[in-house]
């Protein structure tokens, strides 16, 4: 598979783990619903656009090396701390705990990808 495609996929993949795990987040009450996730919806939109409009563009594969830091950076943020045993113990702890890991090798290797990609010319437009 061409590393092209693999960045694609696993950016496509990083923003769909991403909205899980804003949602387990407000389920779990790290943090609150409300209107403040537009700004959310926004960066994940701009995600997706850069993936799939952008792609073959510089600007397109810095978006998804972006998206990549973001995915990666969701495991340490969260675990810096550590988590609450009352937590563990509830039955959705072992998809979130699993959702930050796929998160951080998604993003790690999104990362790698995309360093690559903008080290090769832009094919423009497709």
């Amino acid at each position: 598979m061409k590393r092209h495609v693999m960045l694609m996929v696993t950016s496509l993949v990083s923003a769909v783990l991403l909205t899980l795990h804003i949602s387990q987040d407000i389920v779990f009450g790290f943090d609150r619903a409300g209107l403040n996730h537009l700004v959310g919806v926004g960066i994940i939109l701009v995600i997706v656009c850069g993936t799939l409009l952008l792609s073959h563009r510089w600007l397109g594969r810095v978006i998804m090396l972006l998206g990549g830091v973001m995915s990666a950076g969701m495991l340490p943020l969260h675990m810096r701390h550590g988590m609450r045993p009352e937590f563990l113990e509830t039955s959705g702890a072992l998809l979130f705990i699993w959702t930050l890991y796929l998160l951080g090798v998604m993003g790690f290797f999104s990362i790698i990808l995309a360093v690559l990609e903008l080290r090769r010319p832009s094919d423009g437009p497709r």
